[in-house]
């Protein structure tokens, strides 16, 4: 991805490839989808694919393969063990990160099942910069407790603070005084904070992060599944990485960490995972576990041809100019939306552009899930399928009472190499005329309401008929229009 000024005009994000597969989408009318989302509880969660126009609920298995991951696939190794193939993804993951044992996994929450297995025991503690959904679920599952430690400046929807992602040092120092260190299990670094609008950490941050934990003696874990962004701003925004290449930087991080797991739906544009260490009494504890729940230890539950794509896909990840496309894109809509007085969340970040529910529909209380009606409302004016990354994402406590979020967050995910610059201009077109009519939008409640990762699969109902009021302004602005 490169910036070029144009001479004409403004200057806009420049692909850096070119399209040679297609396929076809579908625009529904606006009745059609209205239909759609009532069918799917209101929930994008439970849309199908062939009513959405662009997909942007996540970037997990949906980014574009490169000519050379499509070539790789077909030189797999189908043995059950002892395949060639996991020998090219072992060695590549040996090369960039440095570590010698590799365990691979079908995907990164198995990753987080597999390591909360091995570590996490009732009353545990595990400290991280910021949580993630099925990390959290994981961790809570096997009796552990999650302590998150982000920056103050993390939670403020508008900020300047170049990385949101950091870990409050102070705050780390103090959990432990707190805690104890024989109560910690591991601490866990989140490359491109996800909920927080995909936030990275600096390299100085996990230094100093590393430090404590090499003088109370915990094992730091690395989930690098966002580490692509995450590199991009680090050299982008740090000052004393700007001369370093993107595996140098990469490097430095894999060095600072004992344990690095990923999902390789995210981080290598295929569809698996793994973990890696250098400690080999690690590796043999958690090493067990791999044949249980995933698959025998050369494949772990992936296909051998996605094993062969993800090779690949991390050499690529290694170059700037693949990098680059997902957070100019983001950084490009971020902007636009921001000179039209639409609240999102700034610095823009990875993953995705995040617009700030908790503003754009400030008169929807939070236990009615601004972000979950937001979420429905998009998808009806624009065929656009974004996530609820709010209230909704959580679940309720012991007692049965609603966890808030600290943010109400629409995540519209940007996944590389798959949308046009004119299909992210008329995303933006349609949150645009959304947010001159949110008046209109009002709250959903639960009608089934699963205990755990309710955001997956619960179903919702409006509150009023506001949804029928919003199809009909549509249709008075945009009369035949799709």
């Amino acid at each position: 991805m490169a910036h070029v000024k144009f001479y004409y005009g403004d200057s806009v994000p420049l692909e850096m490839h070119k399209a040679r597969i297609v396929q076809k989408l579908k625009l529904l009318p606006i009745e059609q989808r209205w239909e759609a989302m009532t069918r799917a509880g209101n929930n994008t969660f439970l849309l199908k694919n062939r009513d959405v126009f662009l997909d942007m609920l996540t970037d997990s298995g949906v980014n574009a393969m490169s000519d050379k991951q499509q070539a790789a696939m077909m030189e797999a190794d189908d043995s059950y063990a002892g395949s060639e193939t996991f020998s090219k993804l072992e060695n590549k993951i040996r090369e960039i990160f440095g570590k010698e044992y590799f365990l691979p996994a079908h995907q990164g929450r198995a990753c987080e099942h597999i390591l909360s297995k091995a570590f996490v025991e009732p009353g545990s503690v595990v400290p991280m910069n910021y949580h993630f959904t099925t990390t959290k679920a994981h961790i809570v599952l096997n009796g552990g407790i999650v302590e998150e430690l982000y920056l103050d400046e993390g939670v403020k929807v508008q900020s300047s603070h170049p990385f949101k992602g950091n870990m409050d040092i102070d705050k780390f120092q103090a959990a432990i005084e707190k805690y104890g260190a024989a109560k910690i299990a591991f601490v866990r670094m989140e490359a491109g904070a996800n909920l927080i609008g995909g936030q990275p950490f600096s390299l100085e941050n996990m230094q100093e992060v590393r430090r404590i934990c090499e003088k109370y003696g915990l094992l730091l874990v690395l989930d690098a599944s966002l580490l692509a962004d995450n590199l991009y701003f680090i050299k982008k925004r740090e000052e004393k990485c700007k001369k370093m290449s993107v595996r140098e930087i990469t490097r430095a991080l894999a060095d600072l960490s004992d344990i690095i797991y990923f999902s390789a739906r995210k981080l290598g544009c295929a569809r698996g995972g793994g973990i890696c260490t250098n400690n080999k009494e690690i590796y043999q504890k958690i090493r067990e576990l791999v044949p249980l729940y995933e698959g025998f230890l050369t494949y772990g539950g992936m296909s051998v041809r996605e094993m062969e794509a993800i090779a690949v896909g991390l050499e690529e990840t290694m170059d700037e100019d693949m990098i680059n496309q997902g957070p100019q894109f983001i950084a490009y809509m971020t902007t636009e939306l921001q000179k039209a007085g639409v609240p999102v969340v700034t610095p823009p970040g990875g993953l995705g552009c995040h617009l700030d529910a908790m503003e754009f529909l400030a008169h929807v209380p939070q236990v009615q899930y601004p972000s979950g009606a937001l979420a429905a409302a998009l998808y009806i004016v624009s065929g656009v399928r974004g996530m609820e990354r709010g209230t909704l994402s959580e679940q309720r406590d012991a007692e049965g009472r609603e966890t808030l979020s600290n943010m109400e967050l629409l995540r519209l995910a940007v996944p590389r190499r798959v949308f046009t610059l004119s299909q992210i201009k008329y995303a933006i077109d349609r949150i645009v005329w959304l947010y001159e009519n949110r008046h209109l939008i009002g709250g959903l409640t639960f009608v089934e309401e699963p205990r755990v990762l309710r955001f997956f699969f619960g179903r919702l109902t409006t509150v009023s008929d506001w949804q029928a009021k919003l199809v009909a302004r549509f249709r008075e602005c945009f009369g035949d229009s799709l």
